[in-house]
């Protein structure tokens, strides 16, 4: 049947128009993220012809009144195709937005994927070790709060008037804060959003970062946190692409997320995110970023990473950064690399609660999948006696509990206890990598009965050679060409008959001592075994004087104190350490040799008296000069700098870095001497004003509060850190000798400047005063 002629007929010459209007803005359309999908949709349909058309109609209409009949015929085919255009968009944009969240969906998964299984660096496989799923084992890590700004680290406001039905314990745990929390804050408050996380090696920042990254992409994170989308991104696998000499060839961050990060996620080699996705994203807030590990990029190159960061940091200030490193990469940055974070965080060490539950849940995997994934009340019996066995073991010898402090340790420590259950652990740290290095190289070919070089050889001092040609090269990874030519030399030394490749080939596949993390690239599994292995050869080749040249150098630091626990004579390195100024390396080499001599080395000292008098001369000349900074400071009435050094100077005694904060133990347990010619110096040079003992007596006249209570805020009055029912801010402190109260100094050990400590130095106080309460009676 013929249809009737249309009224008003449409010029072709219209739709003519229309389509070349069309060819034209599809190449380029919108962009933008989910409007840039949508434009996408929209541009495919036959929306954009229908629209262009009625534009064009609607342009003429108005702009030719003598084509009156076109006008009206185009008003009211731009009614009707107006309203099938915004049928049409609607349909789209649901479809859109669920194609878009399908992606997004894929990408999830693809980032968690990457991070569910427990990799621990450092461990290769051992056999009768399975290795546990992230989420198995994972252990929620304790972050100091009193390293935020001022005004950040205080006790939540709910809780102050609160804080006197809080035991000791307690309130030193309001001290810390989980990374959850301060993402839950990060959307409200900015100074949550840019976070720096330290910790020496082994502490569980890498780990720390793939919970977040699993958690995350399995919409897991806790109710009031939002579901940022994850983005893992390990520095040292894109330091060479961000350093390049050539700065327009160094990808932003979307690009680096997009061509660089998701292609390597498993499953994600074809995903395809809409376009600008990951600067939307960005500038949205939507994204944690997750930058692991900046102590593994080289020290000339941290400059550069940092610059890059920093641009970074700026651009996308919406969304939340998480950086990662050692405390020595991060601090010593120049002022004008200096990073931009603005919240510094470090890492507690593990306390026994979290360390028992570790190791209840390591074993409970180890047995769960030894029996075929069987999860029965016998199966959970036997590892739980395991986990019970071990445990005992930690807690009556204060050496492995030492030890179990550090989560690499801990672990290291449970895989010894299953792969030898009969034998005794490890007491000390060098003894423990000792045994891990074994276990590695020796005992696991053994039991799988390889066929392999490593067997009949000495691998270790060929690893041991390496390790301290890198340290002193101050290199963390090689390239293969070096790394076999540098084998290749250490086996004719060593009279080996195996060539370089297959040295390295067994090592890599059997021990995972040395670990290929990039291609041709290769590392130590854990930096903590190449210090370890350089301090042993440095043992091996009786060269101590090469410690000598790097006594200044924080890279050389762990080396120094592995190889002291380890030599029989190590005075002269102490001697040395303090003639040439590195007195806090003195000082903790003397409280290495001190706290970890072993039997053998204390039957050759008390058999030579003259070595045993010149170490006990080294060490009186470490505490003598060790002090002077701050004796110098006291004389000359700088009182400020002389609490701020007592401060590092009490924070590096027990093994902790400048930035970091006493927990109630370091105080507990405080070397005597050292407490004891600290209060002698204050009480000195103050006229017997100020003082740890004159904080005792006015301490115990308050009733000896051990926590927050009516007392403790009778003794910050008294000293002066409170006034008018208020607390006193560091920076409002007199430092005045004649204006001060008596009590008033040292501050800065027991507060720290912030009014958390304060509020909660009940903790602090209690425990240093009844410390030096134990150190009076010793010496009487």
């Amino acid at each position: 049947m013929t249809q009737p002629p249309d009224p008003n007929p449409k010029p072709q010459w219209i739709d003519q128009l229309a389509d070349i209007l069309v060819k034209v803005i599809r190449p380029g359309g919108v962009t933008g993220g989910t409007l840039g999908a949508v434009w996408f949709g929209f541009i495919e349909s036959d929306a954009p012809k229908a629209v262009a058309s009625a534009a064009i109609g609607l342009s003429l209409s108005y702009g030719a009144k003598l084509l009156q009949p076109i006008h009206k015929g185009t008003e009211r085919r731009l009614e009707q195709l107006g309203e099938a255009a915004d049928r049409g968009i609607g349909r789209m944009g649901e479809a859109v937005t669920a194609k878009i969240t399908a992606v997004e969906d894929r990408y999830f998964e693809a980032q968690a994927a990457d991070c569910e299984i427990y990799s621990t660096e450092g461990m290769g496989k051992i056999s009768g070790i399975f290795t546990p799923m992230l989420e198995q084992v994972f252990i929620p890590l304790e972050l100091d709060r009193s390293t935020l700004p001022p005004g950040y680290c205080n006790t939540p406001p709910h809780r102050r008037e609160n804080l006197q039905a809080y035991d000791p314990t307690q309130l030193e745990a309001l001290a810390t804060i989980d990374i959850w929390k301060l993402l839950e804050q990060a959307k409200r408050d900015p100074i949550y959003s840019q976070i720096a996380v330290l910790a020496w090696g082994g502490y569980g920042k890498t780990t720390l970062l793939r919970h977040i990254a699993y958690t995350l992409g399995k919409n897991q994170q806790p109710k009031r946190v939002p579901r940022f989308i994850p983005v893992l991104l390990l520095l040292r696998k894109y330091r060479d692409l961000l350093t390049q000499d050539n700065p327009s060839d160094i990808p932003n961050l979307p690009t680096l997320i997009e061509q660089h990060h998701i292609p390597n996620l498993p499953g994600a080699t074809a995903l395809r995110m809409p376009t600008n996705w990951a600067q939307d994203m960005l500038k949205r807030g939507n994204v944690v970023v997750m930058l692991d590990g900046l102590d593994e990029v080289p020290k000339l190159k941290r400059p550069l990473i940092a610059r890059w960061l920093n641009v970074q940091l700026r651009a996308y200030k919406q969304s939340v950064f998480i950086l990662t490193s050692r405390p020595k990469a991060y601090t010593e940055q120049d002022a004008s690399d200096r990073l931009d974070f603005n919240s510094l965080l470090w890492v507690r060490n593990f306390n026994l609660q979290q360390g028992k539950e570790f190791v209840q849940k390591w074993y409970w995997c180890q047995e769960y999948y030894h029996y075929g994934k069987t999860d029965t009340p016998a199966v959970r019996k036997v590892a739980a006696d395991a986990a019970a066995d071990l445990w005992e073991q930690i807690e009556t010898r204060q050496e492995l509990a030492d030890l179990a402090k550090n989560p690499l340790l801990l672990n290291m420590i449970a895989m010894f206890h299953r792969s030898d259950p009969g034998a005794e652990l490890p007491k000390r740290r060098v003894e423990l990598y000792q045994k891990m290095c074994g276990m590695q190289l020796k005992d696991r070919p053994r039991a799988r009965s390889l066929e392999t070089l490593l067997v009949d050889s000495e691998p270790q001092i060929i690893l041991q050679m390496l390790a301290l040609e890198m340290m002193q090269q101050k290199e963390e990874r090689v390239e293969l060409d070096t790394l076999l030519e540098r084998l290749t030399r250490y086996l004719a030394d060593q009279e080996e008959t195996a060539t370089a490749t297959e040295f390295l080939t067994q090592v890599e596949q059997i021990s995972e001592l040395l670990v290929q993390r990039e291609p041709e690239e290769f590392e130590f599994a854990h930096l903590s075994f190449q210090e370890f292995l350089a301090a042993k050869e440095v043992v091996r080749l009786k060269q101590e004087r090469l410690l000598y040249e790097h006594l200044h150098e924080d890279w050389w630091k762990s080396v120094t104190l592995l190889y002291i626990a380890q030599v029989k004579q190590p005075s002269g390195l102490i001697r040395a350490a303090l003639d040439r100024g590195a007195k806090d390396l003195a000082y903790a080499c003397w409280q290495e040799t001190n706290k970890r001599i072993d039997a053998d080395l204390q039957t050759d000292l008390e058999q030579d008296r003259k070595e045993l008098n010149a170490l006990q001369e080294a060490a009186a000349a470490v505490q003598t000069s060790r002090y002077q900074q701050l004796e110098d400071l006291l004389k000359n009435q700088q009182w400020r700098e002389a609490d701020k050094e007592t401060y590092r100077l009490m924070i590096t005694t027990v093994g902790k870095e400048d930035g970091q904060w006493f927990d109630r133990a370091d105080l507990e347990n405080f070397p005597c001497e050292d407490l004891r010619t600290l209060d002698q110096l204050w009480v000195k040079y103050s006229n017997g004003k100020w003082g740890f003992s004159v904080q005792k007596q006015i301490w115990q006249e308050c009733g000896s509060p051990m926590s927050y209570n009516d007392e403790w805020e009778k003794f910050c009055d008294r000293v002066g850190w409170r006034k008018d029912n208020r607390w006193i801010d560091y920076s409002n402190l007199t430092f005045d000798l004649q204006k001060s109260l008596r009590g008033e100094f040292p501050f800065c050990v027991l507060a720290g400047g912030g009014w958390c400590e304060l509020e909660l130095g009940g903790v602090s106080v209690s425990s240093l005063a009844q410390r030096l309460v134990d150190c009076s009676t010793r010496q009487s």
